[in-house]
């Protein structure tokens, strides 16, 4: 099977979807071939595994409401603060900035997190592979899996000896990649069940001035009544799907 050739899962209808299905913000670098293709795997692969319960939305599939820096940084708050739930990848030496800064959003709103680590190497001053300061918040879950320790594995299981040509003819590598990134979406979605079920973190009487301060405090383009409709109804979104 080549890579990105999965069967699809079943159709489902469209009430079934709504009922089991959870958006997922998915915050990761989108710079490059390979963070591009990766995240696009990745996200194919949580919802075949999750059989549709997740959807991930990836901010490099989102159509651009404007060209500005500061139009694409007010589009991917919004679609975060839509989401039910959000992944963070945290791979690199130094962790992507503008996946912390959508982190710590997210924590301000008390959405569920989980946090996908594939990177061997270590980069943080505390247990966790990353800086301390990104620790510790709740209703969030790590998932650390060494990508370059997995995908070795699976060679070793597959016994091959192929010399480079089969390889590449044969489409080895990335099929060995493809069931590596299935394994790590796997992880994802167990993942993602925990942190769903886990109990929110703001007060009740506090999340309507959460999210009215929360529509206001990136200095969003706009009118601050209709930041503040536009976040109430995400606020009612969660609240409806028992997630605040």
């Amino acid at each position: 099977m080549g890579w990105g050739k999965r069967p699809l899962p079943q159709a489902r209808s469209r009430d079934e979807k709504k009922t089991r299905s959870s958006t997922v913000y998915f915050a990761s670098e989108l710079f490059t071939l390979k963070h591009l293709i990766g995240n696009a795997y990745l996200a194919e692969a949580i919802y075949e595994k999750s059989q549709g319960r997740y959807l991930c939305e990836l901010p490099q599939d989102f159509e651009p409401r404007g060209t500005t820096a500061r139009a694409v940084r007010d589009q991917d708050i919004k679609a975060l603060m839509a989401c039910d739930l959000a992944l963070f990848n945290f791979d690199g030496t130094e962790l992507d900035s503008g996946t912390v800064v959508e982190f710590m959003f997210a924590k301000f709103a008390d959405i569920p997190c989980v946090i996908l680590r594939s990177d061997l190497r270590k980069a943080g001053d505390g247990n966790d592979p990353w800086n301390l300061m990104a620790s510790f918040y709740p209703r969030t879950v790590n998932v650390v899996v060494p990508s370059l320790l997995a995908y070795k594995t699976i060679l070793k299981r597959r016994h091959r000896r192929l010399d480079e040509i089969v390889r590449l003819a044969g489409q080895h590598s990335t099929a060995d990649a493809q069931k590596m990134c299935d394994e790590i979406a796997v992880l994802c979605v167990r993942a993602l069940d925990r942190v769903r079920v886990m109990e929110p973190v703001m007060p009740k009487h506090l999340r309507e001035e959460v999210y009215n301060w929360l529509a206001l405090m990136p200095g969003l383009r706009g009118k601050a009544k209709e930041l503040r409709k536009e976040f109430e109804s995400f606020l009612e979104r969660k609240v409806e799907r028992d997630l605040l």
